[in-house]
């Protein structure tokens, strides 16, 4: 018995058509497949696997935080860290850059509209990047 892999996260949105075109567009996660529940909202897929739910709250009067609560961040590993640099940049999208002190890790932060912060995680030797990034 055990505990496997993260499955995926829920967020709970009154901002569901900018929440799915963040992370369509920003992160490229692709709007897939979901079952007929009887509440709107949206699942998210990465790499095939439904990784983000959404539920649209518009309509109910369920209050919508701020930020992710006590979940301080969610990460994904990531590709393409240059990439990403640049297009974060072209949406004019506030991030932060990060080097992992003694492992091989470069990271990104970038926030949701929702206020859920998202720390995509970067591989130095698969992406060719440096001690200085």
């Amino acid at each position: 018995m055990g505990v496997g892999l993260l499955d995926h996260f829920n967020i709970r949105t009154k901002k569901l058509g900018e929440t799915v075109r963040f992370y369509e567009e920003v992160l490229e996660l692709k709007k897939g497949d979901r079952p007929n529940f009887r509440f709107p909202g949206a699942w998210m897929y990465s790499e095939g696997q439904p990784v983000v739910h959404l539920v649209d709250i518009s309509q109910t009067s369920e209050q919508q935080k701020p930020d992710s609560g006590v979940v301080h961040h969610i990460a994904f590993a990531s590709r393409g860290f240059s990439g990403m640099k640049e297009r974060l940049q072209s949406m004019s999208l506030p991030f932060d850059v990060r080097e992992v002190p003694g492992v091989d890790v470069w990271q990104i932060f970038v926030t949701d509209p929702n206020g859920v912060m998202i720390e995509l995680n970067y591989d130095t030797a698969r992406e060719g990047l440096t001690q200085r990034g």
